[in-house]
């Protein structure tokens, strides 16, 4: 915002207010948009992406039948494997709006509050924020660390595309507990991530009576843990012998 003085008339000073437009999109309503956005879209995305590694408990066969046929989907539209990289850069953009949308509207948060109190107590917005944080942080490593894994096998101990039951089973394995504790470490941070994430939906979408958040807060429970369960069904299966 700018403020001119108009002093084409000796006596009269005019003071003249302009403003700059700011975009829709980089408002506080269009930041909290993107992220439900791109909330929404990350959690479609680990539904599916959980329901398709449960399917290794079919078997070897039925495993890998599901893991070629990722590859061809779209064929003969699309080439071979083209879904697959489509999917990737999606995620990654929505990721990437996800964390730039969180990230301004934090810091705008703090800007708004730039005097801190000696003596003001702990709200429970500063353990969420903290655990949403740290949380995104581990959570990115992992995905990291996950892509090298088994997208590309080079951190694999088999990293052969065309054997993915083979490159699951041998990720997991007893002598490989390390890649299991880091594996729950990321899910338990997932979880915290999307109780935090569905509540603040939920009181978004109306739910904020007192009935109405202890609902949310229930769902919310319930739908991390359920997601929770599921991811971490596959590595504690392969770590015990369940799925060899």
């Amino acid at each position: 915002m700018h403020w001119t003085t108009d002093q084409s008339t000796p006596s009269v000073g005019r003071v003249v207010v302009t403003t700059r437009t700011r975009s829709p999109i980089r408002s506080n309503v269009g930041l909290k948009a993107v992220m439900a956005v791109t909330g929404i879209f990350l959690v479609l995305f680990l539904i599916a992406h959980m329901l398709g590694n449960l399917k290794v408990f079919a078997g070897d066969a039925s495993f890998n039948h599901y893991a070629h046929w990722l590859r061809e989907i779209g064929a003969p539209i699309l080439p071979n494997v083209w879904f697959l990289w489509i999917m990737r850069v999606g995620l990654l953009v929505a990721v990437l709006g996800h964390i730039w949308a969180a990230t301004v509207l934090a810091l705008r948060a703090r800007a708004a509050r730039p005097v801190r109190y000696a003596h003001r107590k702990k709200v429970r917005g500063s353990y969420a924020a903290r655990t949403m944080r740290w949380g995104g942080v581990i959570i990115l490593l992992f995905v990291i660390y996950h892509i090298l894994d088994l997208t590309t096998g080079t951190l694999n101990p088999v990293g052969d595309p065309s054997r993915p039951y083979a490159n699951v089973v041998a990720d997991f394995a007893p002598a490989r507990w390390y890649v299991t504790l880091f594996y729950t470490l990321a899910i338990v941070a997932l979880g915290f991530h999307l109780r935090h994430g569905v509540f603040s939906a939920l009181r978004s979408l109306g739910q904020q009576t007192p009935r109405g958040e202890q609902r949310a807060r229930a769902v919310a429970l319930v739908f991390a843990v359920a997601l929770c369960a599921g991811y971490l069904l596959v590595p504690f299966a392969v770590l015990t012998g369940l799925v060899s």
